[in-house]
């Protein structure tokens, strides 16, 4: 697809958490989509003075009908021709999912080429960090609907019931996930001391390897799905998806742990993910084997 850069670019929906202090949720894949260009309309489904991997937190998660009447007044919206993407992630209550899901339907029924990226933030290595009923919901009305996924191994393990241990097994688990593209963060290497973003899409399966670094572990997934999103919406291949939202990434992280952060610094290292100047390598992946790019 031929997108001209000279033209105005898409509004995205982002529906997501909302952190006081941090660099995850809306914070991280608003402004990462913000700074690439694209007008955000904000959707907190919760708010945290800091996510709970710091310490307990406050949370506060609107009512079940005041979140639906406001997604409600989103899917009347007349300005909703503006909006080229939906992204959600972390959902505060299972029962926001009907109310994305209307707002996803309306999106596409004004614009039929808008894309729904899905990010199942449902938990990691560790189990689940939100109730079986908010991952249950999330998988079996929320991921039928999107375009593309972008859960973390764990979270593709859980929604699919298959092992990821292995490039080859992890592949198997994204093309049975549903959405014609699904990108799995922290997937298997085939390097040793590296970690991956795989995709597995129509036009077949990749995967972006980079040195695994001791840098924040929170936030790197809600900005995967921002890049992967701007890209999407960018006209860009497969393969140049996944290099920017690999390289994007892995260059916040390093500049987050060469300072020793405890939070990706965003906007310290915002040139970083506009313009990524990391070397990543892209395998075509046959069969679980690969072969380099």
């Amino acid at each position: 697809m031929s997108v001209d850069p000279a033209a105005p670019k898409p509004a995205v929906i982002v529906v997501s958490s909302l952190v006081a202090r941090g660099g995850v949720g809306l914070r991280a894949t608003a402004f990462s989509l913000e700074r690439l260009g694209f007008p955000v309309w904000q959707v907190p489904t919760i708010f945290l003075p800091w996510h709970t991997g710091h310490s307990p937190s406050t949370k506060i998660v609107p009512s079940d009908d005041l979140f639906t009447a406001a997604m409600a007044d989103l899917a009347g919206s007349p300005h909703l021709a503006e909006v080229g993407a939906v992204v959600s992630g972390y959902i505060g209550d299972a029962a926001q999912a009907a109310a994305i899901e209307a707002l996803v339907t309306a999106v596409k029924k004004v614009n039929p080429k808008a894309v729904y990226v899905c990010d199942p933030v449902i938990g990691d290595a560790e189990g689940l960090y939100v109730a079986e009923a908010t991952a249950t919901t999330i998988r079996d009305h929320l991921l039928p609907l999107a375009d593309a996924a972008t859960p973390n191994r764990f979270e593709l393990a859980w929604l699919t019931g298959m092992e990821t241990d292995t490039s080859a097994k992890a592949l198997a688990a994204a093309r049975a996930l549903g959405p014609a593209r699904t990108f799995v963060t922290s997937a298997p290497a085939l390097m040793r001391g590296q970690i991956a973003l795989m995709l597995a899409g129509p036009d077949g399966a990749f995967v972006a390897e980079h040195p695994l670094l001791d840098g924040p572990s929170s936030g790197p997934g809600d900005l995967v799905s921002g890049l992967v999103t701007a890209a999407l919406l960018s006209g860009a291949s497969s393969e140049g998806v996944l290099k920017h939202a690999a390289a994007g990434t892995f260059e916040v992280i390093a500049v987050s742990a060469r300072a020793k952060a405890d939070e990706m610094m965003l906007v310290a290292a915002q040139d970083r993910f506009v313009h990524p100047m990391a070397h990543i390598q892209v395998r075509r992946m046959v069969e679980g084997a690969a072969t380099a790019r």
